[in-house]
């Protein structure tokens, strides 16, 4: 069986930025949690970095310790510790077997990182993965399109959306904001 779950939402407007994460975990076509915790921050002195995952847990908290080691390595250099993440989990023998996917933001950059070594900046302020992922970065567009000023209250209302419309989305969100 195949295990799917997860709608991560980021959102940046100017230098405000917030990113939430339903609670759904599913296998197969059994809903197994319904409160799990997908994001968090990562924090160093005055920067303050929010980090998602889509894909295994035990391997998206691997990789978040290791990426908060990049950001410790490189000063707290967001693009250059995201690179680094993504070559150290593309060539490593032990990490490029992990199945998740990672979206990471501070106030200015938004990150998409997988195994494969990809590392994408989308071009707009909306950055989402897993299985909601469509119908979470649609309405926020919308949302942002309105005019709402406040990147949570786009995160919440844009993944309460996307759990009306996908199976393995729930309402239980957690929204963190730079």
């Amino acid at each position: 069986m195949k295990v799917r779950a997860t709608t991560i939402l980021g959102v940046r407007l100017k230098t405000r930025a917030a990113m939430g994460g339903d609670g759904q975990v599913t296998f197969g076509d059994m809903a197994l949690k319904q409160k799990a915790v997908k994001v968090r921050s990562f924090e160093g002195g005055k920067n303050i970095v929010l980090g998602g995952f889509a894909g295994a847990a035990a391997d998206a908290l691997t990789l978040f310790g290791k990426f908060e080691e990049k950001l410790e390595e490189y000063n707290w250099q967001l693009q250059r510790a995201v690179v680094e993440l993504a070559k150290d989990w593309r060539t490593d023998k032990y990490l490029r077997n992990l199945d998740a996917l990672l979206a990471l933001m501070d106030s200015h950059h938004s990150y998409l990182v997988s195994g494969d070594g990809n590392v994408i900046e989308p071009d707009g302020s909306v950055l989402s993965i897993g299985s909601g992922a469509g119908y979470a970065q649609a309405a926020a567009e919308a949302l942002i399109s309105c005019e709402i000023k406040s990147p949570s209250e786009i995160v919440k209302r844009s993944l309460d959306i996307a759990a009306n419309m996908c199976i393995y989305t729930n309402h239980n969100i957690t929204v963190m904001e730079l």
